[in-house]
């Protein structure tokens, strides 16, 4: 896999003039709150990151994802064409002082494949898969046939402790996400463990003395405070109340260049921002007459219409005004330097005339009306991305109206707001990180017919369904050989992309951090904000 190049700018040293905190303790304004301290209750990037300090993983990525590092495994190899082997690594405690087991994974990864409840499953990894122990140390994981993807998809899987009590009930185990919130089951092996979460306000972490493994520890506690404001957030930095921030907003990255007080890193994500499009029900709730009343006829349904609307998205303008230049115009799952990106998937050119002749043919040549639905705290600039889709579609004949929230409750509702669970939304603003640095996942996840049995369409809110693409995923993901696997996979996303629309990409991201003079972040490809990569600077 080749390394993901770095859109950097220039760190500029200098030293706040004042700060509240102490050498040992780095306090860190982030944007967006976990949802939760449960490790499978969401598939979320805010969850992944904090909770990937407390818990650990078997295979983790280095900062710009261009290589995995053991973390619970020391080891792994494939056994034979349908079976991998992870080594444990001996010696870890988990923050309780109990020994980590080959136990402690299996009823990880088992609560992980049966969680109920949850916004976002992590069956993407688990089902299909049977894990075996060979003794305390080794684990088998089996599947139906090759599976050269494992080792990614391990990154995904947090551990907990088998150990760990809930208030009870017949499902996850008993263990309740509230017994993680208030730290009860918050039992990990990670280099941090937790204190306290006052939601709303705070989050704090502690160094684990015991810890084993390659990770760092270099602060001895971590506060993250939670400040959605984008202005206060730049504020607390610069009085010298925080030591780093996230989400720099991109108004603020010129002057804060500038200031001699504060250095900044930033760095391409593997994040798509992209519209889901409701491709299952025939009335569709939130699709109207250009005079906003309802009808029985869904357009979202043909891939022209779909077609169409991207092809009404100025992603120029968007780059260039919405998110001031620091983002990446898309045409696909990954940006450049990912494994089996299509070579013939490009963004979409904005064309008016071509998309309303596209209409014509498809039988709406008179247009109808939209809903944009999206949160207004998970991504950067996220509705004035909505704004943005909005007036374009608008002046382009189909008059669309906005409606943003928090994400909290965004995704319920997007997940699992409408009639029997079913998504909410008709047309709606989303953003998926590969994390297993390769487009299997996000095709699996977003854009496979949706089959809670198979795993498949975990988070596909719109339920897109092609059985030709389906097929070329499931070949994708036992064909061993790579550049053999990377042409099925860049295949499957020309078929789901590129002929079907089932979504529209937009853009990806490009994210920047700000800290303190003599302080240093290490621009993740993954977005995460964690406190291991905040560093004294040399």
């Amino acid at each position: 896999m080749n390394k993901l190049s770095h859109m950097c700018f220039a760190a500029l040293t200098a030293v706040l003039v004042s700060t509240t905190v102490s050498a040992e303790t780095a306090t860190i304004g982030i944007r967006s709150e976990p949802s939760s301290m449960d490790p499978y209750f969401h598939n979320l990037g805010p969850n992944n990151a904090m909770l990937g300090q407390i818990f650990g993983r078997l295979v983790d990525w280095t900062p710009a994802m261009d290589a995995m590092i053991p973390r619970l495994a020391t080891s792994w190899r494939s056994v034979n064409d349908t079976t991998w082997e992870f080594k444990l690594r001996q010696g870890v405690k988990f923050h309780d002082g109990s020994d980590f087991t080959a136990d402690d994974f299996i009823f990880s990864f088992n609560r992980a494949d049966g969680y109920t409840g949850g916004n976002s499953s992590f069956r993407t990894y688990t089902k299909g898969k049977t894990v075996k122990k060979i003794d305390d140390y080794t684990i088998h994981i089996v599947t139906p046939g090759p599976y050269p993807l494992m080792p990614n998809e391990m990154t995904a899987i947090l551990v907990m402790s088998s150990d760990a009590k809930g208030s009870g009930g017949d499902e996850n185990f008993g263990i309740k996400a509230k017994d993680f919130n208030k730290g009860i089951a918050t039992i990990g092996t990670g280099p941090y463990k937790f204190v306290e979460w006052k939601k709303g306000d705070r989050l704090i972490l502690e160094k684990f003395e015991d810890y084993q493994g390659p990770l760092a520890q270099p602060w001895d506690k971590m506060v993250f405070r939670f400040i959605k404001s984008e202005p206060s957030r730049t504020a607390a930095l610069l009085a010298g109340d925080v030591d780093m921030i996230d989400n720099v907003p991109l108004t603020d990255i010129a002057t804060l260049k500038g200031n001699p007080n504060v250095s900044l890193s930033s760095g391409v994500s593997n994040r798509v921002i992209y519209i889901h499009m409701d491709q299952f029900r025939d009335r569709s709730p939130f699709v109207t007459d250009k005079n906003g009343n309802p009808m029985d006829k869904n357009p979202l349904k043909d891939a022209r219409v779909r077609k169409a609307l991207s092809m009404m998205i100025d992603r120029d303008e968007m780059v260039d005004k919405v998110m001031e230049g620091v983002a990446l115009k898309a045409g696909q799952l990954l940006p450049e330097g990912f494994f089996a990106r299509s070579p013939n998937l490009v963004p979409e050119p904005y064309d008016p005339e071509g998309a309303k002749k596209l209409l014509a043919e498809a039988g709406w040549g008179d247009g109808f009306g939209l809903t944009i639905h999206g949160p207004n705290d998970r991504y950067i600039n996220d509705a004035k991305i909505c704004e943005a889709v909005a007036q374009m579609l608008t002046r382009n004949g189909i008059p669309t109206k906005v409606e943003t929230m928090p994400k909290n409750v965004y995704f319920k509702r997007a997940s699992k707001g409408g009639a029997d669970k079913s998504p909410e939304f008709s047309f709606f603003l989303v953003g998926w990180g590969s994390g297993t640095g390769e487009p299997s996942s996000p095709i699996k996840s977003l854009l496979t017919t949706h089959d809670k049995s198979k795993g498949h369409g975990a988070s596909n809110r719109g339920r897109h369904s092609n059985p030709k693409m389906d097929a070329l995923l499931v070949k994708a993901l036992s064909t061993v050989d790579d550049a053999a696997r990377a042409k099925l996979l860049a295949r499957a996303t020309e078929i789901g992309i590129g002929e079907d629309q089932g979504i529209i990409p937009l853009h990806y991201q490009v994210n920047t951090w700000a800290t303190r003079k003599g302080l240093k972040y290490n621009a993740r490809a993954d977005e995460r904000t964690v406190g291991l990569d905040l560093i004294k600077a040399q």
